[in-house]
């Protein structure tokens, strides 16, 4: 599911915590992001339609939940990222930040202690 920059920082608030009302994720997002409630009930009516939300009527008011689930988000976006840039392989990936002296010493060690599991794994 594709999903634009704005849309996903609606997503964030749901998933930090939901269901919510829209005034909430409106109040939340109004001051973060200095943007106006029409703007975010937009997001709000394009991620129903998109099926990455769901509403459920409370009287005259709606309360949304997060149908899609930010892990399979943040799996579809690092699977795009690394086939669009990467020919879909994470060693030039990991190359890439290393020559760009990206990489701490704390990355450095979290990446060995992974492919040491992923090598005790095979």
């Amino acid at each position: 599911m594709q999903i634009s920059d704005a849309e996903s920082l609606v997503m964030e608030v749901l998933w930090q915590r939901s269901p919510r009302y829209a005034e909430e994720v409106v109040a939340e997002l109004a001051q973060a992001q200095q943007w106006q409630e029409a703007t975010i009930k937009t997001l709000l009516n394009r991620l129903l339609n998109k099926g990455a939300l769901r509403a459920e009527k409370d009287g005259r008011r709606y309360r949304y939940h997060p149908v899609l689930e930010r892990e399979a988000w943040v799996h579809g976006q690092s699977r795009n990222l690394i086939d669009r840039l990467f020919d879909g392989r994470i060693a030039p990936m990991v190359a890439h930040f290393s020559q760009k002296q990206a990489l701490g010493k704390k990355d450095i060690a979290e990446l060995r202690r992974l492919l040491e599991e992923l090598d005790d794994e095979q």
